[in-house]
């Protein structure tokens, strides 16, 4: 059997359309996890957004708030281990905490918190806890931040 040339072609690209933001105010909703390669999308995502934004030099807000099946993305290592049945940690919390640092407020859905039993305490620090995801999106939206669902 023989397969086809499966190597990339390293041809140039022209960015048709370049952005540059000079404020930038934007909200992820992530309620669930897909994945790049073994990285989570959104996590990618959002690094690539703020790396953006240091380029440009732009003013800006980035908000993510993890709800439904992503919650368990905002536990400390110990409560990661409970809630996931596993003794590794919590394989996420440099990634968070990487954007953390770089000025991305990051929110877990109370409701969900709620639904899970996690408490303030089973979070990696500085997470915080608003009322619920739908409220928070709405809220935010009103306020000028445009929504990525993720």
């Amino acid at each position: 059997m023989t397969y086809p040339n499966t190597t990339y072609p390293n041809t140039p690209l022209h960015i048709d359309i370049p952005v540059k933001l000079d404020d930038v105010k934007v909200v992820f909703s992530v309620a669930a996890l897909s994945f790049e390669g073994d990285l989570p999308a959104p996590l990618i995502h959002l690094q690539i957004i703020t790396g953006d934004i240091a380029d440009w030099g732009a003013t800006s807000e980035v908000v993510v708030v993890f709800h439904s099946n992503a919650g368990h993305v905002t536990l400390n290592d110990a409560a990661y281990n409970a809630d996931r049945h596993i003794e590794t940690g919590n394989p996420y919390k440099d990634l968070v905490t990487n954007l953390m640092s770089r000025g991305v407020h990051v929110e877990l859905c109370g409701k969900t918190a709620r639904a899970r039993h996690y408490g303030n305490e089973d979070l990696i620090p500085g997470i915080k806890v608003n009322t619920d995801a739908g409220a928070r999106m709405t809220q935010l939206v009103q306020q000028g931040f445009v929504k990525i669902t993720e």
